[in-house]
């Protein structure tokens, strides 16, 4: 049989970045439930590793912010707590505003295409009430847009800043609403007339809107 050529590569990691992805994974969507007890020995055996790079892991996901090690007593997932998406969002609005602004030069026909049609996609998954779908979906929309900045320090702040986001959403089942699907309408019309300060201004409003509707049910 012929050898397929133009097919997708798998992407090598070691077996530390392997745990420390899986387990970052099962943290942010509540498989490890926060407060939970990790005992590297079941987490080893469960992901058919040795303890040293899930011990590598742990250490990685401890410097940021998802478990405590307590030396020779115990490692907990970190707990969860909603109003710190206060302290949260507003770093990510400044950063992914900055990362539209670095954009604009790069972004092409094809860039706009995905950018709607992600779009597209995010609107039908909000009109079936399809909240985890709505959640991934809009990542996406803002990653293109991260992408396009190729710029790896504000991606890496990013990413672990997202991380959180994410976990946020997990546990406190937040929703998006129709209103981020209008936002980005326009987000996507200011990066095609190359808008600076239009997009930066919309960008910091998608997620300073997002802390209101977030917050709007405890202050009722």
């Amino acid at each position: 049989m012929p050898v397929p050529v133009n097919h997708p590569k798998p992407v090598r990691v070691t077996a530390k970045e392997s745990a420390y992805l899986q387990l970052q994974q099962w943290i942010i969507d509540g498989t490890l439930q926060p407060d939970e007890k990790l005992v590297d020995t079941d987490l080893a055996q469960a992901l058919s590793l040795s303890r040293t790079p899930i011990r590598e892991a742990l250490q990685l996901l401890e410097a940021q912010g998802f478990v405590e090690m307590f030396p020779g007593k115990t490692t907990r997932v970190t707990k969860v707590h909603k109003e710190d998406i206060v302290h949260l969002l507003p770093p990510v609005a400044v950063l992914q505003a900055l990362a539209a602004e670095l954009a604009i030069p790069n972004m092409d026909s094809q860039s706009f295409d995905m950018l709607k049609e992600t779009n597209k996609r995010f609107a039908r998954a909000i009109k079936a009430d399809d909240n985890f779908s709505a959640l991934k979906i809009d990542e996406e929309f803002h990653q293109l847009i991260v992408d396009a900045a190729q710029n790896p320090y504000v991606h890496n702040m990013l990413d672990h800043l997202q991380s959180h986001v994410r976990r946020q959403f997990f546990h406190n089942s937040l929703i998006l609403t129709a209103g981020s699907y209008d936002t980005h309408e326009r987000i996507i019309r200011a990066l095609e007339e190359k808008d600076a300060a239009e997009v930066s201004r919309l960008m910091k409003a998608n997620w300073i809107r997002t802390i209101d509707e977030l917050t709007a049910p405890a202050n009722a």
